[in-house]
């Protein structure tokens, strides 16, 4: 059996370790724990996602639903929920999720990757060498940026911390000028503020604090959310918060999933869901190349497609969220934003017209496979099954004019059900 070994402990690499361990294969992972307090505010998408994956105890990390408050384009009247997420607790839950599971999880940072078709050499900090006969690399943005890929407008989030008394948790997130931030504050008074800018024209690193702690003083929803300590300098850990899609996810023995693969603009707010996204159909992938390397092509395809089908969706929600921030059409950061990366719709309409029949991968049995799909307009990867009932024998009855003699095989729940889909693709009898 061959030993991979998943680089990166975040919900991307523990989801792909924990399908590949489902599917009887040996797995370890490596990875550095985090280096600075962090909290996330998370839909409940990235709640169903983080319990599709099998990561009960990350998932019982979440605080219940607290209100946000939404300041955009001047409208302060759009009030919703999220739940807040402590990352470090967090992440330490995906660790214990994988050891429950039996899967070996080595806290080390890696100094180098050597690969060649044979295998991986991976050299880690106070540690012997250690061997993999396949790698899924997972370390999100630190993963080594090698090979093509899109780089979206050059972006910088500055998150800041501080501690304040216990009391009502919140969150909230508000456009700027020349940006937009997001802050929280935890039920137990741990403060959060993320300013998200443009990487050109900051002040000087050491001048920073002190430039943040200005920002929070200009702001409204910052003095409703925290008290006066909010206005003073704040511990600050900068990041890059900039799109990007590799080219090139996957090789002959190695796979890239989560934000080592893509990595999304952070306002689409769905970050750990896209991670997921891309590394719940990894098993299946790794699991073809292993087993049938005939169509380690096929697998392939069928990750990259994925992968870039992903990334342009939330790459779209960003952009047209950009959109709707009028007020400062000309400040470069909203201008370049706005209409990146490019001028597609995020859904595409309906047209009958272009729905067609054609053979693309999929998922079957745990591994990828060929079949016929029906490709529309909004689903230009295809779509095999709509539960459970295959798309394609109904399409081309409809093309020969068999139509009703294949619904009539169906039961009639699945019948209306294909109907109303029909319908919904600009089908008219």
């Amino acid at each position: 059996m061959s030993e991979i070994v998943v680089l990166g402990a975040g919900p991307a690499g523990a989801a792909v370790a924990l399908g590949l361990k489902r599917l009887g294969y040996g797995v370890r992972v490596i990875s550095e724990w985090r280096r600075f307090a962090a909290v996330e505010g998370v839909s409940q998408r990235v709640l169903d996602g983080l319990r599709q994956a099998g990561l009960q105890q990350a998932l019982a990390c979440a605080a219940a639903p607290s209100p946000r408050r939404v300041l955009w384009n001047g409208d302060g009247q759009s009030i919703n929920q999220e739940s807040l997420l402590d990352r470090p607790r967090f992440d330490a839950a995906i660790r214990e999720d994988l050891r429950e599971a039996g899967i070996e999880v080595l806290e080390a940072r890696v100094l180098k990757v050597e690969s060649t078709d044979d295998g991986h050499l991976i050299q880690i900090e106070a540690g012997e060498p250690l061997r993999a006969d396949f790698l899924v690399e997972a370390r999100g943005r630190q993963a080594p940026l090698a090979g093509g890929r899109l780089r979206g407008p050059e972006t910088l989030s500055l998150l800041n911390q501080w501690q304040e008394s216990p009391g009502r948790p919140g969150s909230a997130v508000e456009s700027l000028r020349d940006g937009w931030a997001w802050m929280a504050r935890l039920e137990d008074g741990r403060c959060y503020w993320q300013i998200t800018l443009d990487a050109r024209d900051l002040p000087p690193k050491d001048q920073l604090p002190d430039y943040c702690a200005q920002r929070r003083a200009e702001s409204t929803l910052v003095r409703e959310l925290f008290g006066e300590s909010a206005l003073h300098p704040a511990s600050l850990h900068a990041r890059s918060s900039t799109a990007i899609l590799f080219h090139e996810a996957s090789g002959a023995n190695w796979l890239r999933v989560g934000d080592a693969a893509m990595a999304v603009d952070p306002l689409s707010g769905n970050g750990i869901f896209q991670s997921l996204s891309s590394a719940l159909q990894a098993p299946a992938v790794i699991n073809t190349m292993l087993q049938r390397p005939e169509r380690t092509d096929l697998a392939r395809r069928f990750h990259q497609r994925r992968v870039e089908h992903l990334f342009l969706r939330f790459a779209r929600t960003g952009r047209d969220f950009y959109a709707l921030e009028q007020r400062w059409p000309d400040q470069p950061f909203w201008r370049d934003r706005r209409i990146w990366p490019d001028a597609e719709p995020m859904h595409a309409a309906a047209d009958f017209s272009r729905v067609r029949v054609a053979r693309a991968p999929v998922i079957h049995d745990d591994q990828i496979d060929e079949a016929e799909v029906v490709v529309t307009a909004d689903q230009p990867l295809g779509i095999w099954h709509l539960q459970g009932v295959e798309l394609a024998p109904i399409i081309n009855a409809l093309r020969r004019g068999d139509l009703d003699r294949a619904l009539a095989t169906l039961p009639e729940s699945q019948r209306r059900m294909v109907q109303g889909w029909l319908l919904a693709q600009g089908y008219r009898p």
